[in-house]
């Protein structure tokens, strides 16, 4: 008596094959590891070379009347935050957002200013170079004033410890999202368009495997190999660069579970282009389309909030920008993953209406 036919079995069939596939793909090498491992070395090697603007944050409680204010709102490389409430403050400070943390008021006796500087312990060097600043702007409003100094201007300093932001605490995250938007785009769109040109999906349809198990083998397939290569790249960042993982195993599966929700997603857009391409050659620029914007505006390699004021609600609508950011409240703040509900939320509906759109649109023969 024959056996019954095991979808399991054939879907085990599809994926192991699949997996073979895009190992042996060099686009899928380049995507997944070799892209964002190059620009990761490159930044890493870089380190904190680099000079920043220092990053000052106006306690809500300071005289903002003042010639001290108003000479560090001019000034070069100071950049003030936005007003905000004290407690987002303090936690922006805790967490390296800003480097100093400023509460200034007008002594009752003497017409000088009282400074209080909270320090990022990461950033005492730019607190310093700020207190010279503070200095010079003193002078210059008073310049007869100069052996008077101490009298004019009293700074108190409190050293805040919290953990160094580097450079590679920003890149890694976004260039490790790009990787997989790029792999799932490009990798599903050329997958399932060469498999329908070929007749492989209409030979399939000869057998008892039914058509989602398919997809789901293709799907399993590229998860595993594209979450391999953001483990790798992980582990590359922590252990060679000093990538922050602050919960460690634990922060490390947390992002591997964000990468899988972005996978699913990312690949959604995949399945919608190899369902519109009419050719092979048309696949690149569509995918192009897709994926180039997110690169540029996603916060890949700047913060969101360094774009011009008009450009940032285009890059907040973009779903890589949510990828990254999930990312790294998870390794750098330590954030779990109902902490980043949001974002996750907002990527799980660009999937929503990506597979609604892939299901109207994608073609079996």
């Amino acid at each position: 008596m024959p056996h019954p036919y095991s979808q399991f079995k054939a879907f085990a069939a599809v994926a192991k094959a699949a997996l073979r596939s895009i190992a042996k793909s060099p686009s899928s090498v380049v995507f997944t590891i070799a892209f964002p491992l190059v620009f990761i070395l490159v930044f890493g090697f870089l380190g904190e070379g680099s000079q920043y603007a220092i990053k000052v944050g106006i306690a809500p409680a300071s005289d903002t009347l003042n010639p001290v204010y108003m000479g560090l709102k001019q000034s070069a490389i100071v950049k003030l935050t936005a007003t905000r409430e004290a407690p987002e403050l303090r936690q922006q400070l805790e967490k390296g957002d800003i480097s100093v943390l400023l509460s200034i008021a007008k002594m009752q006796q003497g017409g000088g200013y009282k400074v209080s500087m909270d320090i990022n312990a990461a950033d005492q060097d730019k607190a310093r170079q700020l207190q010279s600043v503070i200095e010079k702007i003193v002078l210059t409003t008073d310049p007869q004033t100069a052996a008077r100094l101490g009298s004019l201007l009293q700074v108190e300093q409190t050293v805040v410890r919290s953990r160094k932001f580097k450079t590679i605490d920003f890149i890694l995250p976004g260039q490790l999202g790009f990787s997989l938007l790029a792999a799932s785009v490009f990798g599903t769109a050329f997958v399932f368009f060469n498999l329908r040109q070929a007749l492989v999906l209409k030979r399939f349809f000869a057998t008892p495997i039914r058509r989602e198990f398919i997809i789901l083998g293709e799907g399993v397939a590229r998860m595993l190999f594209q979450l391999a290569g953001a483990l790798f790249i992980i582990l590359v960042g922590h252990f060679f660069f000093g990538y922050t993982l602050v919960q460690g195993v634990l922060t490390v599966i947390n992002m591997l579970v964000i990468c899988a929700i972005g996978l699913l997603v990312f690949m959604s857009f995949g399945f919608i282009i190899s369902g519109l391409a009419r050719s092979e050659a048309t696949i690149p620029p569509l995918s192009n389309i897709i994926t180039l914007p997110q690169f540029l505006l996603a916060g890949t390699f700047f913060s969101v909030e360094a774009f011009p004021a008009w450009m940032q609600p285009v890059s907040k609508a973009l779903p890589l920008t949510y990828l990254n950011n999930a990312l790294r409240e998870v390794a750098f703040e330590g954030a779990s993953l109902w902490a980043v509900k949001t974002d996750i939320g907002i990527l799980l509906l660009w999937g929503v209406i990506g597979y609604f759109i892939a299901s109207r649109v994608f073609k079996w023969e």
